[in-house]
C-alpha cells in the first residue's frame, strides 16, 4: 500500500515566515550601528602631511665640492749653516709676521762681521793716506817737480785703495747679513705647523727638509670647480660686482664669502672651470686641506615656481607629486624639475602656483585616495597606517 504525503500551504508560510525572522535577528545582532552597507566597504581618509606650490624669488645657485686652500704657505729653511740654540716657537702656535722662530748660534758670525769691519777700517786709513799722496802729487805735476809717469803710478794706488775700501763694506755688509739669518723669524701670519727640527741641531743653508712649515688661515681660499657651461656668466656678473660664494660646514650652518678669482683655462679631461672664493676666517673654521660643499650664486630668479623637496617622488616615467583637490581625493601629477635648493625645489612645469601637495604619506596613498590632511605647522602625520577597528559583536 502506497502512503501519500499531503501538503499543507500554510505550513510552507510558516516555514518561510520563520527564516525571514532569523535573517532579521541576526542582521540585528551583528550589525548595530544601522549604517549603510557602501558606507562599510569605502577606505578610511589616509592621513597625510601636505605642503604648497608657491611663486616666490629664489637664488640660481651652483653646486661644488670645494677644497679649503691657504692664502700663503712657506717653508720655513735656513739661509745659513749653524746650530739651533733656542726655539721659542712651538707645534701649532699662531704667529704674527716677525715672531721669532729659530735663534742659531750668532758667535761664528759676528766675528766674521768684526774681521770684516777690521778690514775695512784697515782699507780706509790707507785710502786716506793715498788720497793726500794723490793730491800734492797733483800738485807737484803742475809745477813739473815730478813727471807724469810719477803721479800715474801714485793716481793708480789711490785708485785701487778706493776699489778695496768699496769691497771691504760689501764684505761687512754680507757679514751683517749673515749675522742677522741666525735669527729666523716668521715672514707671515699664519699657523706653525709641527717642528722638524729642535733645539741643539745642526742646519745647513737651504736644507731639503723645512725646519717649520708655516700657513696663513685668514683669510683663506675655498677652490671648486664648476661646469664650464656657466663660464660666460661667470665672468660678466663678476665685472659687475663680485659673485657670493658660501660653504657648508655642518647641515644648515654656512659661511659667506665672495668669488675672488676665476681660472685661466678649462679643464679639458673634465669640462670645468676652476672657482677661487675668499673668506675671512676670523673663527678659523676652514682649514687649509678640508673638503666642504660649496655654492656660488649667479643671480636671483624672479617668479620661480617652487615646492618642497620632500614632495617629489620618482616612479617609472620620471619625477611626479600627489596633488591634493578640493575633495580631498589625491591626483598624481608629473613634473618638470629645474633645480633643487636643498628643502626647496624649483620647478620648470607641472604645476600651479597655490597647489597643494602630499609631503609625507605618498607611500600610503594611491591615485584617488581620499586624504586628511595636516600641514606641517600643525603636527606630523602618523607614518603607520592606522589599524582597522573591528566591530563589537553581541552574543
Amino acid at each position: 500500500m502506497t502512503t501519500r504525503r499531503v501538503f499543507r500551504p500554510d505550513s510552507h508560510a510558516t516555514l518561510m515566515v520563520s527564516v525571514a525572522l532569523a535573517a532579521c535577528m541576526l542582521g540585528a545582532c551583528s550589525d548595530k550601528s544601522g549604517a549603510p552597507a557602501d558606507a562599510k566597504k569605502a577606505a578610511p581618509a589616509v592621513p597625510v602631511l601636505i605642503g604648497q606650490v608657491v611663486e616666490k624669488s629664489m637664488p640660481m645657485r651652483l653646486h661644488a665640492i670645494g677644497n679649503v686652500e691657504t692664502v700663503a704657505s712657506v717653508a720655513v729653511k735656513s739661509r745659513v749653516d749653524g746650530q739651533i740654540i733656542a726655539t721659542p716657537v712651538h707645534d701649532g702656535q699662531d704667529l704674527a709676521k716677525g715672531d721669532l722662530l729659530f735663534q742659531l748660534d750668532p758667535k761664528p758670525y759676528q766675528s766674521q762681521l768684526e774681521q770684516a769691519q777690521a778690514n775695512l777700517a784697515h782699507d780706509q786709513a790707507q785710502l786716506d793716506y793715498l788720497r793726500g799722496q794723490e793730491k800734492r802729487y797733483l800738485d807737484l805735476l803742475k809745477q813739473n817737480f815730478v813727471s807724469q809717469e810719477g803721479y800715474a803710478q801714485v793716481a793708480a794706488n789711490f785708485r785701487g785703495a778706493e776699489a778695496s775700501v768699496i769691497a771691504d763694506q760689501a764684505a761687512v755688509q754680507r757679514a751683517r747679513i749673515d749675522l742677522g739669518y741666525a735669527t729666523i723669524r716668521s715672514p707671515i701670519n699664519g699657523r706653525a705647523g709641527k717642528l722638524m727640527l729642535s733645539e741643539g741641531n745642526m742646519v745647513k743653508a737651504n736644507d731639503t727638509v723645512a725646519m717649520v712649515v708655516i700657513n696663513q688661515i685668514a683669510p683663506i681660499y675655498v677652490g671648486a670647480a664648476v661646469p664650464e657651461q656657466y663660464l660666460n656668466e661667470i665672468r660678466s656678473r663678476q665685472k659687475k660686482t663680485p659673485l657670493r660664494m658660501e660653504v657648508e660646514l655642518e647641515k644648515g650652518k654656512t659661511i659667506s664669502g665672495k668669488l675672488a678669482f676665476v681660472d685661466n683655462s678649462v679643464d679639458v679631461s673634465t669640462g670645468t672651470i676652476k672657482l677661487r672664493g675668499i673668506f675671512s676666517n676670523d673663527d678659523r673654521q676652514l682649514w687649509p686641506g678640508q673638503f666642504v660643499e660649496s655654492w656660488v650664486t649667479l643671480r636671483d630668479e624672479e617668479k620661480a615656481l617652487v615646492l618642497p623637496t620632500q614632495a617629489l617622488q620618482t616612479g617609472p616615467s620620471g619625477q611626479y607629486v600627489y596633488v591634493v583637490k578640493a575633495d580631498s581625493s589625491v591626483e598624481l601629477r608629473t613634473v618638470q624639475v629645474a633645480r633643487t635648493e636643498g628643502a626647496e625645489t624649483v620647478l620648470a612645469g607641472g604645476l600651479k602656483p597655490g597647489e597643494t601637495v602630499v609631503v609625507d604619506g605618498a607611500s600610503r596613498i594611491l591615485p584617488g585616495s581620499k586624504v586628511s590632511a595636516k600641514s606641517p605647522d600643525s603636527g606630523k602625520a602618523p607614518d603607520a597606517k592606522p589599524a582597522d577597528k573591528t566591530p563589537e559583536k553581541s552574543s
